[in-house]
């Protein structure tokens, strides 16, 4: 009653105010056509542009504790319809103790309009609409009214005026729909919602406004966590709600974005991970980030999608399979080769190769989850990171260069660094921290490096749960210790090692070769990504190298190798770090950034075109480009059948792709498309991909 009781006092203020109130408007509204001559049979849109002067704010379809929605009465001319009204996401606004649901700088209600085709061409279509509002401050409200006017010319079918640049930016500020089924139930005084959304998304300051009436009380705090996968929203029960079969809201993941929700009845996991209200500093994202205040939220196509048992063993096998082949990758198999021969050269007995296997599996496992865990902390504060991460920073680029380069010494006999390099010092006196420290090494360096298998496991555990992803990444680290651990655990493996001897010398010096490539390729990365300084960085490093193995005798060489070190590390400092995104991943698959213009020219050239649309924030999308789409077997059959791939990034609701949504009868996505080389319309694949499904286009 109390929220009823505060809009008839509120209304009574107004009717009191408007007997006082200046002739000007607060709020000037105007009627926008996206296009004056729209052709019969289509549909074009248009708004009612709002401005509210300084200091004013409207109100959102669902006021809150006090205001009014718009009131728009249309009068449309014969073969003429219109849709609803869309209403951009609004803000809060606390006052009194009550909470408004408002806009207080310019908005639009946007709707679309349909031209019956038997229109016709050159016909004036007069559109007329009385809008009321209510246009308040923080102390005054006062109801205003405009008769709202605008005339459309028919045009010839196919000859429509342009589009109006307007609505694309109004249409940005449109919540988009979720995808995904979020469910509700009632626990005492609160109603919970869990609304899916990937754990890897950020969202800033989030809050729920209810379209269902009498559903909570707004002026009380929202609580938000998380469950894996979804976001919990705890919101302080209405004293007078009543069950309901469907609950509708918008959820605000960011200044003028949200998402349409729906939910229905159903279980509602406890909150596992707390979720912050608002935006934080690097430091608090930090920390939510290691479970204390995680500030994401995602959407998807389910209430929850929760990996399959078999799903897991299958990104799990992928990942030690893809581990035990990087050990024939230039950059790991020197590593391996090394330790397998300090175990000759020292004659473990049993015990002691077990005990080595075991510190060498402990150490690849602890760097592979170190390494792991950091990416995923990294995505959950925001950072759009991925797999070999640390090699988007030229520093990180320059001290891999070092390593390999001292490797490379090393393996070719031009300097001895047993204790840093190839832990035979470790090995004879303390064998299992040698082999730890090894096998930790193995996992730093054979970042570089990809292999089979590792693609899917690891695009898999960037959208699994934490716990889950760690695991995959564990396994990788179990796939690279593989070899060692079994030549510690099987004596015969251990029988036919080879005698000590000059052999192990000569094998030395070939092994410098996969590893002088490994250093040459981080060089290339390196002036990629630095370009000329990057170069000279490295350049001064490898001079100073050089020195100390001139010099090795002695402090001078020494101290050449600190200063050659200091000296690449302040030089690595001052590069150009990579930031935000320059489409690398696209031009790594061969794929290109929606355009319409692109696609059109792509089909006259009669290319085929896979375009498929996307969003961080989809939970469905993210499944499929891990499970189907970013496959190495689809990426080679598409180059095979001259398959050009296209995507849309819909996550910040890029107008162009909205218009193109729209086009297709869609509202959201995920969107998969495919147009053949000859044929004119496109085949609509399901929203949930098999890879198979991509293997068969033609």
């Amino acid at each position: 009653m109390r929220t009823q009781l505060c809009r008839w006092l509120i209304l009574l203020g107004i009717m009191a105010a408007a007997t006082v109130a200046h002739a000007q408007q607060r709020m000037v509204a105007q009627l926008v056509a996206e296009q004056t001559s729209p052709a019969p049979g289509t549909t074009t849109g248009l708004a009612i542009d709002l401005q509210p002067a300084t200091g004013w704010h409207g109100y959102w379809l669902n006021p809150g504790d006090a205001g009014t929605k718009p009131q728009i009465d249309w009068t449309l001319p014969n073969g003429v319809t219109i849709a609803a009204l869309r209403y951009p996401v609004p803000q809060t606004l606390l006052i009194s103790g009550l909470m408004n649901h408002v806009y207080e700088q310019d908005y639009a209600l946007l709707t679309r309009l349909t031209l019956s085709p038997d229109i016709a061409p050159g016909t004036i279509l007069p559109i007329r609409a009385h809008a009321r509002w209510l246009v308040c401050s923080d102390t005054l409200c006062v109801p205003e009214q405009a008769d709202l006017a605008l005339d459309l010319t028919a045009s010839q079918s196919g000859t429509a005026t342009s589009n109006d640049p307007r609505f694309d930016g109004w249409r940005a500020k449109l919540p988009r729909p979720l995808g995904a089924q979020a469910r509700f139930e009632v626990k005492g005084d609160l109603v919970r919602i869990a609304i899916p959304y990937p754990a890897t998304t950020k969202v800033t300051a989030p809050h729920f406004f209810a379209l269902t009436t009498d559903l909570i009380d707004y002026a009380k705090p929202q609580h938000f966590g998380r469950h894996q996968d979804q976001l919990i929203v705890e919101l302080p029960k209405a004293g007078f709600f009543t069950p309901q079969n469907a609950l509708h809201g918008l959820l605000a993941i960011g200044p003028d974005q949200g998402l349409e929700i729906e939910a229905i009845p159903g279980v509602v996991p406890a909150i596992t991970t707390e979720e912050t209200v608002k935006a934080m500093p690097t430091t608090a994202r930090i920390a939510a980030a290691l479970g204390l205040d995680q500030p994401t939220i995602n959407s998807g196509p389910a209430p929850h999608i929760a990996p399959s048992p078999f799903s897991l063993w299958l990104a799990l096998g992928g990942a030690i399979l893809g581990g035990l082949l990087l050990n024939l990758m230039p950059c790991v198999f020197p590593i391996l080769s090394l330790k397998a021969m300090s175990l000759i050269r020292a004659g473990a007995n049993k015990h002691e190769a077990q005990r080595e296997g075991l510190a060498y599996l402990a150490g690849a496992v602890i760097g592979t989850t170190a390494l792991g865990g950091l990416l995923l902390l990294l995505r959950a504060t925001g950072e759009q990171a991925g797999w070999a991460f640390q090699l988007q920073y030229p520093t990180t680029i320059l001290v891999l260069y070092a390593l390999m380069a001292l490797l490379t010494a090393n393996l070719a006999g031009w300097v001895r660094l047993p204790a840093i390099v190839t832990g035979q010092k470790l090995t004879q006196r303390e064998g299992a921290w040698g082999a730890l420290f090894t096998g930790m090494l193995a996992a730093f360096v054979a970042t570089p490096c990809t292999g089979p298998f590792l693609g899917a496991a690891l695009g898999a555990a960037l959208v699994l749960p934490s716990i889950a992803a760690l695991g995959i990444f564990a396994g990788l680290g179990l796939g690279i210790a593989l070899p060692f651990v079994a030549i510690g655990f099987i004596p015969a493996l251990r029988t036919r090692l080879p005698k000590p001897g000059g052999w192990m010398e000569r094998v030395k010096h070939w092994l410098a070769l996969p590893m002088a490539l490994t250093a040459l390729a981080l060089l290339w990365l390196l002036w990629r990504q630095a370009a000329l300084p990057g170069l000279a960085a490295a350049s001064a490093m490898t001079l100073l190298g050089a020195i100390f193995i001139w010099r090795r005798q002695g402090y001078i060489g020494l101290t050449a190798l600190a200063l050659g070190f200091a000296a690449s590390f302040t030089l690595g400092l001052a590069l150009p770090t990579k930031t935000g995104t320059d489409n690398a991943t696209i031009d790594q698959q061969d794929a290109v950034p929606f355009n319409e213009a692109a696609l059109a020219t792509l089909r006259q050239s009669n290319t085929p075109v896979f375009l498929y649309f996307t969003a961080d924030w989809c939970i469905t999308c993210k499944v499929n480009e891990a499970a189907a789409i970013d496959r190495a077997d689809v990426r080679a059959a598409f180059k095979a059948k001259g398959i050009k791939v296209m995507i849309g990034d819909w996550t910040r609701g890029d107008p162009a792709i909205t218009r193109f949504l729209e086009s297709q009868g869609r509202s959201g996505v995920p969107l998969y498309l495919y147009y053949p080389a000859k044929g004119a319309t496109p085949q609509t694949l399901p929203q949930l991909l098999t890879p198979d499904m991509l293997l068969a286009l033609e």
